[in-house]
């Protein structure tokens, strides 16, 4: 499990990007089980994540309408599977509007560049 905290910061909203091997829901699943472990991670707003599998994608919001698809056209173009993207939210007080879809693309991008 590879984590990179404090990448963004919008309006009191943080943002926080991971990933590691994944390839059904269950793996999904235990991942995010695992993340939330971390008593910080447990408190944040949203898990929006994705991953693509041998059958098929898999994607889910976590209460941030849309993230989850952001991540998996993103986890499409860079045809990367069986490696979950998740990207945390601690909400801040203010909406930020379609700025949290620029928010999530950094966000997966960062996470890209820095993965072992």
């Amino acid at each position: 499990m590879q984590v990179f905290e404090g990448i963004i910061s919008d309006r009191g909203s943080k943002y926080a990007v991971s990933g590691g091997p994944c390839s059904c829901e269950a793996d999904a699943k235990a991942f995010i089980k695992a993340l939330k472990r971390k008593k910080k991670f447990a408190k944040a707003t949203h898990h929006s994540w994705a991953v693509l599998t041998a059958d098929g994608p898999l994607k889910n919001d976590d209460g941030e309408t849309g993230a989850g698809m952001v991540i998996l056209r993103m986890l499409e173009r860079e045809e990367m599977h069986n490696e979950i993207v998740v990207v945390t939210r601690w909400y801040g007080g203010k909406h930020l509007g379609g700025d949290r879809f620029r928010h999530v693309q950094e966000a997966v991008r960062i996470y890209l560049e820095r993965r072992g």
